[in-house]
């Protein structure tokens, strides 16, 4: 399982396997061997590099529902961190043009399942625009602010290359 640890503005790499009954944690590319073993519901027992260290995990509320957020607390006291999907966080990118406005890109190669708006349209923020296939899962995009829909620049059916405009949303006027 690879995820995005976000602790304050640090973000870190990590991955978290389990091959043949042994955990690992890849760490900014450094493999390191874990032993976890839920003790209670959401209280751990953790052994890294032979050290031991009792985690309590509670989750906490975040406004982006692909975004996993907790607080943890430790001997040395109480953390909040995020963690995120790296291929989710890569999407939102890409699907989340500038505050004004701008042109939707693919953040991979992909074809389009379903186009939802039209030239012209009036859409909202958070309003799915389109669907957009990659890697067997289905992706929508999202408009990142109000405004008008001012070019679509793919088709239904279409394949798309990593970085292709697909859409462009201008602004709604204050």
């Amino acid at each position: 399982m690879k995820r995005t640890l976000s602790i304050g503005k640090e973000k870190v790499d990590l991955e978290i396997t389990r091959i043949n009954g042994v955990t690992t944690v890849t760490w900014n590319g450094e493999v390191l061997p874990v032993d976890i073993l839920e003790v209670e519901p959401h209280c751990y027992s953790v052994i890294l590099e032979g050290k031991s260290v009792d985690v309590s995990l509670d989750p906490v509320k975040h406004p982006d529902p692909e975004v996993h957020a907790y607080r943890t607390t430790l001997f040395d006291g109480s953390y909040e961190f995020q963690l995120q999907d790296p291929m989710k966080a890569l999407l939102a990118a890409a699907g989340g043009a500038a505050g004004a406005g701008g042109t939707l890109t693919s953040p991979m190669p992909g074809k389009v399942v379903k186009i939802l708006v039209a030239e012209g349209d009036q859409v909202e923020e958070g309003q799915t625009l389109l669907i957009l296939e990659a890697m067997k899962m289905q992706n929508e995009y999202k408009s990142p602010i109000s405004g008008k829909l001012t070019k679509i620049f793919i088709q239904e059916g279409a394949a798309v290359e990593t970085g292709a405009p697909m859409v462009m949303v201008v602004a709604a006027e204050q």
